[in-house]
């Protein structure tokens, strides 16, 4: 089914070469994904990319910090076409009037800076971006990791908040050129298979190795021809979930017969690799031998066949139970009682989001519903679909109506269901969604609170398959249907109506609406020449979430609030932390006003460094943190309670690490292997650390302060950095930088 090729390759005429009459050199000029990184990068130099975007979206969680932060470093208006869009916190259940009071603000700034503001329930940000912002050959920023629109012949990237305050000021999202890593599609989808089940075997077979971290994916090949276009945007979203950087795909007729339907037909043109395009590996997926698939808690990697899992269930699920005790031990949880009368029976099904609401993922649920009922028990079905144009055409065609007489619910578009905000399961609940993640608490349950609930993911026509056996877990290559293939026609009128389009026409006398939310960031400090920092949090799991770091669901709706959110941190994982980060910041305030705490005195004199040349403050070791969300507040937080450095083996994505840098973290790495034996309450002293950052040094000879009594010496690296980089990290942080330089 797929095959991971650890080796260069060749690709001319769509056939795979060993060898080639040009160079490898030469050969690599020629993907798609050079031409387009080139072409936007203003460098000068094609190892080293500075990347000026076409447009920008973000949504309401992440949009008032990112505008907050530019306006602080004098933006006057949105240089290029930057979407508002209101998906993520359109449920105001939580925080009074706060979630409304982002929006008003959101829409104040578009009037005010020259923006597009689409009001709540509208459309989801990756279908309004693929609706009306992708083109071929474009780049597209977003702050969310799910910014994805390669199969539109987009180049899209999702990052933290400050890369887009960046490209707000006109300036360059920087990165070296990346490995391009071809995925090479042959084979048709049998009946009853999606674009999750293929996306989900996909990120099965890379995610544990990160054999395309960081890396390119560009999809060519034959199997590209008799893919549907929402097909393919269903499998390149969630390309993000193998920690890929960016993706890209070959365009054709039926990318022509998207941009035709949603007329802007000016926007396409025909993308192929030339001719022996070098890749650095490649991947064959053959999509004929992809079964009906199903991602167990708690990763969309942790993937099986429907039919391997049903066959193993009881092992499979008493392996996620075991999981879940050991992550939550206030939880009574008890998944294997869904095992019973023949089959293994779910309570929910949803189909949600930029993955799952798709126009051709919502018809063929209908035609596997046609007739049929998801039944009186505890079963209930959720259908969301990706946007308002979507919901009419639903309508038109009659899909809406026969999902509706089959007792499932439609509801207005949101991303509620991706995140943990929306249709969470009753205790012990096991719901089965066509969204992006299973991470913990995605499904929005308080498993420290003793509630507990898991979401499987899987794709909208096994969740179908499964609604018309009223919640028995059902392949959909089990049930027999006919698919009918319905033209989409896509209805801007209520876009014209509703959404407002800024873009050019800055209104500056516009004031912001600033709801009582809405705060400005605290002050920062520039790093000092020396570095004392708490050991916060020892998470010593393989990877660390961003979920994790900054919990989602609920505690976005203080994003607008840094102070206010910040408490929010580690909370799922790690309650001690924020204690003991405000504890070690209360300690720095005492220093940066001229008293030393006994405690800090203590520590100052053990490390032999001096009351006013050394910064004190909190830090949080784990092995891999940051696979996940783009949202900045997994590192802001941090900051706002006086963090100043990370420890770790690596980083899970380039994205959490840039937030760390431009929030003025110190992204510090170990050598893989050696040993870090340390637990909270250990303190790390890093001598001249301001010197050598400046100096571009990358070896930094550290020493432990054990809270047991005792010092060990170890050698941290901070490596990679660009002048830029090592700028933002002098400064205290991007605003600072931007600030000096204003």
């Amino acid at each position: 089914m797929i095959t991971l090729h650890d080796s260069g390759v060749f690709l001319a005429k769509g056939v795979l070469h060993t060898s080639a009459p040009v160079s490898w050199e030469e050969g690599r000029r020629r993907t798609l994904a050079w031409g387009i990184l080139q072409a936007h990068s203003g460098s000068g130099d094609p190892e080293r990319l500075q990347i000026r975007f076409d447009a920008m979206a973000s949504h309401d969680i992440t949009y008032v910090g990112i505008i907050q932060q530019a306006r602080a470093s004098g933006m006057r208006e949105f240089p290029i076409p930057y979407a508002l869009t209101n998906c993520h916190n359109s449920l105001c259940a939580v925080g009074g009037t706060i979630n409304e009071d982002d929006h008003v603000f959101g829409l104040s700034a578009a009037r005010k800076y020259g923006g597009i503001y689409v009001p709540a329930n509208q459309s989801v940000i990756h279908s309004y971006a693929r609706e009306q912002l992708a083109g071929c050959g474009k780049m597209i920023l977003g702050s969310d990791s799910h910014t994805r629109y390669g199969a539109l012949g987009t180049m899209a990237v999702g990052e933290g908040g400050p890369e887009l305050a960046k490209q707000l000021l006109k300036n360059t999202w920087d990165v070296p050129y990346p490995k391009v890593v071809l995925v090479y599609l042959t084979g048709a989808p049998r009946q009853g298979v999606g674009p999750h089940d293929v996306s989900i075997a996909l990120v099965k077979a890379t995610f544990e190795s990160g054999f395309v971290n960081n890396c390119v994916l560009e999809f060519a090949g034959p199997g590209i021809a008799g893919l549907p276009i929402d097909f393919r945007n269903g499998i390149d979203v969630m390309t993000t979930e193998t920690t890929c950087l960016s993706s890209i795909w070959e365009t054709d007729g039926e990318t022509k017969g998207f941009y035709e339907a949603h007329r802007r037909p000016s926007d396409f043109k025909e993308l192929h690799p030339g001719e022996f395009a070098w890749y650095d590996r490649y991947i064959e997926l053959d999509l004929s031998r992809v079964e009906p698939m199903i991602a167990l808690p708690f990763h969309p990697s942790n993937a099986w066949t429907i039919r391997e899992f049903l066959s193993n269930a009881r092992e499979l699920l008493t392996g996620v139970e075991a999981d879940a005790r050991k992550r939550y031990p206030k939880a009574r949880i008890n998944l294997t009682d869904k095992i019973h009368d023949g089959g293994v029976w779910a309570d929910q099904g949803v189909v949600a989001g930029c993955a799952g609401g798709l126009f051709d993922n919502i018809t063929e649920a209908a035609d596997i519903l046609r007739g049929g009922s998801c039944g009186d028990g505890y079963f209930a079905l959720d259908v969301y679909p990706t946007s308002v144009p979507v919901s009419l055409e639903l309508t038109r065609i009659g899909a809406a109506a026969d999902l509706l007489q089959s007792g499932a619910v439609i509801k207005p578009s949101f991303c509620g269901p991706c995140f943990g905000a929306g249709d969470v399961p009753a205790h012990n609940g096991l719901s089965l969604r066509h969204t992006t993640r299973n991470f913990p608490n995605r499904e929005g349950s308080k498993p420290g609170e003793g509630q507990f609930a898991a979401v499987c993911l899987m794709d909208a026509r096994s969740i179908a398959a499964t609604a018309r056996c009223g919640g028995r877990i059902t392949s959909a290559a089990e049930v027999d249907y006919e698919t009918v293939r319905h033209p989409y026609h896509f209805d801007r009128g209520v876009y014209d109506k509703r959404v407002y389009n800024g873009f050019g026409k800055a209104l500056p006398e516009t004031e912001l609406i600033l709801g009582p939310n809405i705060t400005d960031w605290p002050e920062m400090q520039p790093l000092a020449e020396n570095l004392l920092v708490e050991l916060a949090a020892v998470l010593r799991d393989g990877v660390t979430t961003t979920d994790e770091l900054i919990p989602s669901g609920e505690t976005s709706s203080y994003r607008s609030n840094p102070l206010r959110l910040a408490e929010f941190t580690l909370s799922r994982r790690e309650p001690a932390y924020v204690g003991r980060a405000k504890a070690a910041a209360e300690l720095e305030v005492e220093r940066l006003a001229g008293r030393v705490p006994e405690r800090l005195q203590a520590l100052l004199d053990r490390a032999g460094a001096g009351t006013g040349d050394t910064q004190f403050g909190s830090c949080v070791f784990a092995n891999k943190p940051g696979d996940g969300s783009a949202r900045e507040q997994a590192a802001s937080c941090q900051k706002v309670l006086g963090g100043f450095a990370n420890i770790c083996y690596s980083f899970a994505t380039k994205r959490y690490r840039s937030n760390c840098i431009n929030w003025g973290i110190l992204p510090f790495t170990l050598d893989e292997g050696t040993d870090f034996p340390y637990e909270a309450g250990d303190c790390v002293f890093v001598p001249g650390i301001r010197t050598a950052i400046a100096e571009g040094r990358e070896d930094i000879p550290a020493k432990v302060l054990k809270l047991s009594g005792g010092e060990e010496e170890i050698v941290l690296h901070v490596s990679g950095l660009t002048d830029e980089e090592r700028e933002i990290l002098l400064d205290g942080c991007l605003m600072n930088y931007y600030a000096k330089r204003g």
